[in-house]
């Protein structure tokens, strides 16, 4: 896995403050969206733990498409209602999914994931695409990952000028 020392946090509240603090940082002032994304992909692959895959994809065309993301190849396209990212788009809703192999339709393009969490990116009412967050670890995420990773995907729709195909 990765050989990078990880900041040690009391809470998870602590360390998703600094994580949200880190992409402010990055962020903010940065015009260009495929950078910032580039960029939020990285954070999330060096801070975070018990990882195996950490990226965005993009809704264009009526399809979800890979983005900038870190970690093994992924499947290029996922259609709307396909897989947990395809089912977060759907439901506009944010996918928690404890155990991959329970889930209906799960789209396996790495095998050694077994949880995951999805995230959708919607500006307004128009959809960009989601997060997505894969973990070797059953059980890896929770409620309260799940909370502060809204709140991170919240900074990215605050921050960054998406294009017109996506908005």
């Amino acid at each position: 896995m990765k050989a990078i020392k990880k900041i040690n946090f009391e809470t998870k509240d602590k360390f998703y403050n600094y994580l949200n603090l880190k992409l402010t940082g990055l962020i903010c002032e940065e015009k260009d969206w495929l950078a910032n994304l580039s960029n939020a992909s990285a954070l999330l692959w060096l801070l975070l733990d018990k990882i195996n895959w950490a990226g965005f994809y993009l809704y264009k065309n009526e399809e979800l498409v890979l983005g900038p993301f870190q970690g093994k190849p992924a499947c290029t396209h996922i259609e709307i209602g396909k897989g947990v990212c395809g089912t977060s788009i759907e439901t506009k809703t944010t996918q928690l999914v404890m155990n991959v192999h329970d889930f209906p339709g799960h789209i396996a393009c790495d095998s050694e994931s077994n949880s995951e969490i999805v995230v959708p990116i919607i500006k307004g009412n128009k959809i960009i695409g989601v997060l997505d967050i894969d973990s070797p670890i059953i059980n890896r995420f929770d409620n309260e990952d799940k909370k502060y990773l809204e709140k991170f995907v919240d900074l990215l729709i605050k921050y960054i000028e998406f294009p017109d195909e996506f908005i």
